[in-house]
């Protein structure tokens, strides 16, 4: 009689890892490419400009994708809360932006796509308090195409922190990267929880 062989963690790790596959990611084509496909099909034509809007005469010095913007989006707040992202960057942590401590705010990042499909766009964010590390929150933008126009991301509604203990200075790294860690802007911020919009 033939012993039953009971498999063992390392036999059972090795069946389940995946075989290697065949399939190779075809070749990316830019947008000229891809506008160039297909180019006598006027019904497939005007489908492609719908999606990927027509071929931009774009100074090709710009970067791809241009983060100009980001705003606390607040319906309470006594002003508009907004930072140029194409001036100086490092001004923004000698002017904290004031906030009324417990309001529910969203992020806005205003940007544009210059030249080519960008995949996987995302949002990242961490908060430290004194020093130490307090939250990080990714947020996933999604893919674009260019165009003239900026695109608008808001991200969901957050609450500020609250309570006498939660007042003070809060530091964010921000970071608008993509699917291939391409990083098209770093910033960082201060955020001030105050009892009032202003004390």
């Amino acid at each position: 009689m033939a012993e039953d062989h009971v498999k063992c963690d390392h036999e059972i790790d090795a069946e389940n890892e995946e075989q290697p596959s065949d399939y190779k990611a075809p070749a990316q084509k830019t947008v000229k490419e891809i506008h160039e496909l297909d180019k006598d099909d006027e019904s497939l034509r005007k489908y492609k400009e719908t999606l990927l809007g027509s071929q931009l005469d774009v100074d090709p010095s710009l970067p791809n994708v241009q983060v100009t913007r980001m705003s606390l989006v607040c319906d309470t707040a006594p002003e508009p809360l907004i930072l140029d992202l194409q001036g100086d960057l490092e001004a923004f942590k000698k002017q904290p932006f004031a906030m009324k401590e417990g309001v529910e705010y969203k992020i806005k990042i205003s940007f544009k796509v210059n030249h080519e499909i960008v995949s996987g766009l995302k949002y990242v964010q961490n908060t430290y308090r004194k020093g130490l590390k307090i939250d990080k929150s990714d947020y996933m933008v999604g893919s674009y195409g260019p165009r003239p126009t900026e695109y608008d991301f808001l991200t969901s509604w957050e609450e500020a922190p609250h309570g006498m203990l939660a007042r003070g200075n809060y530091t964010i790294k921000s970071k608008f990267t993509d699917d291939d860690k391409h990083n098209h802007l770093s910033w960082e911020w201060i955020l001030n929880i105050k009892k009032e919009w202003k004390d």
